[in-house]
């Protein structure tokens, strides 16, 4: 049995809550410490958290770390065109912040261990194990060192009156912060069943949406969304006002069947309204000012840096060169994007920029700027060894 005192990362869903008297009468710890971060979930839900945390636990912590959420790791996503298999990252972004906020408290507190109330399924306990582990603590998880259900959990929690919305009937495990949400589990576990509606909060249906274009403009400095509409907004601030906008359009919805790190294949349902519009919004600006070559090479970049991001090992190395490189491009990444807003849809409708490397004098066929009979050499040359063979295959 351990002793001393534990920090556990807490949420105030049902496995964090459980997680308290299970390190009191399966592990023997003497004191529990929770943490709650504020990355963005709804107030009500940070609320509940500090509340059960307090009541629950010997000592609690609720930190707000939604302004640097947005500076520290939604923000460098937008510069990377972060995408995972297709959908902006939102609960990858945030572990690590979560994590290091913990490690924080630990350290403060003098804790022996930390813990989390990840399952051996997931990817969340990987993200947190890697902040944990560099940080030099060992690591307590309940969920997945007992190998417990979803069932098991509820009934746990009704046997010690520990208040939890998950039910029986209707046990989603939802992850939110204000850049994405995240709805997995109960029937969403059959990958024909179809997500009824209520399983959506920021979003309307497509076909609820209105029926006329609604046009929004994003102003971006060095690859920072800083305005929307004309209006200068600090950064959480145009995310929320975003996410508002977009979803009643009920654009940024996706149902997908993704590749969790340890090989599982799941079925995840996201929301990310906000995260749609600028991420389209910042790629489509990039090909207005970016060269042909860096937007080719930053492609692979992004890639490669969503992988990164997605497990979590914000620490690699490699993690911090591409995020070197994406940096540098992202000093000419300056400009405005319109959008249009249509039943689910978002679609750039105009860009413009002091530093686009477009030129309407010299790609208009009206132009005399440039000779075109100068094509002509350049012609003779293209794809001469492709022919040269072509040539000798004829033989």
């Amino acid at each position: 049995m351990e002793k001393g005192k534990v920090v556990l990362a807490f949420s105030g869903g049902l496995d964090t809550s459980i997680c308290i008297p299970l390190l009191r009468e399966h592990y023997g710890f003497d004191e529990i410490i929770t943490v709650a971060v504020d990355v963005g979930q709804p107030p009500e839900e940070i609320a509940r958290a500090t509340e059960k945390g307090r009541m629950l636990a010997d000592k609690h912590y609720t930190i707000d770390a939604k302004e640097k959420f947005v500076s520290d790791c939604i923000f460098p996503s937008i510069r990377a065109n972060g995408s995972y298999e297709g959908y902006p990252m939102g609960t990858a972004l945030a572990r690590p912040l979560i994590a290091t906020e913990v490690v924080k408290i630990a350290k403060r507190e003098g804790a022996s261990k930390v813990a989390h109330g990840c399952t051996g399924k997931g990817n969340d306990q990987l993200r947190f194990d890697f902040i944990f582990r560099t940080a030099g603590y060992d690591i307590i998880a309940p969920m997945r060192e007992m190998n417990l259900t979803r069932e098991w959990e509820i009934a746990y929690a009704q046997e010690h009156n520990i208040p939890v919305s998950a039910v029986k009937e209707k046990p989603y495990s939802i992850d939110e912060n204000c850049w994405s949400r995240s709805i997995e589990g109960g029937k969403l576990e059959d990958t024909a069943f179809h997500p009824p509606e209520d399983i959506y909060a920021w979003t309307v249906s497509p076909k609820d949406a209105p029926d006329v274009v609604e046009e929004i403009s994003i102003e971006f400095e060095r690859g920072v969304p800083v305005a929307l509409n004309g209006e200068r907004l600090a950064g959480l601030d145009l995310v929320r006002e975003l996410n508002r906008i977009a979803g009643r359009n009920g654009v940024g919805r996706n149902d997908m069947i993704e590749d969790r790190i340890l090989g599982l294949k799941a079925r995840e349902v996201y929301e990310h309204p906000a995260a749609t519009v600028l991420l389209t919004a910042h790629t489509d600006l990039e090909h207005l000012v970016l060269t042909r070559s860096e937007i080719a090479f930053k492609r692979i970049v992004d890639e490669k840096w969503s992988e990164l991001a997605y497990m979590g090992v914000v620490h690699e190395p490699l993690f911090h060169a591409l995020t070197t490189f994406i940096d540098t491009t992202q000093e000419r990444v300056n400009g405005t994007v319109e959008i249009g807003l249509y039943k689910g849809s978002a679609t750039v409708l105009g860009r413009r920029s002091e530093a686009a490397l477009y030129s309407s004098d010299l790609v208009s066929f009206d132009s005399m700027m440039l000779d075109q009979k100068h094509a002509v050499g350049f012609s003779n040359y293209f794809g001469l060894q492709a022919r040269l063979l072509k040539n000798l295959e004829k033989r």
